[in-house]
């Protein structure tokens, strides 16, 4: 199974929020997923990133592909950075 970091929209109409999740490749954008691993909220200003750094950087570790979009978030929260720096303590 490969599992994919991507984004989920929810909230209302012209008015989305997103939530960041561990999901199977195969779903649709709005299926099931496997795990909430946080969200965002791009119409706050400034805009909102929740990310629960150590279980991303779990699900990375297992070989986990995220999107572009999930990628620059996971760069804000920090999330990323840490990844390189354990994947190169190896």
């Amino acid at each position: 199974m490969a599992v994919k970091l991507r984004l989920t929209r929810m909230g209302k109409k012209k008015q989305p929020t997103y939530r960041v999740v561990a999901a199977d490749s195969r779903s649709p954008r709005n299926g099931r997923f496997i795990e909430i691993l946080g969200t965002y909220t791009p119409r706050s200003e400034p805009s909102g990133v929740v990310i629960d750094n150590a279980r991303a950087i779990q699900w990375l570790s297992q070989g986990a592909q995220p999107t572009e979009t999930v990628a620059k978030l996971l760069r804000i929260s920090g999330a990323w950075d840490e990844f390189q720096a354990s994947k190169g303590r190896r």
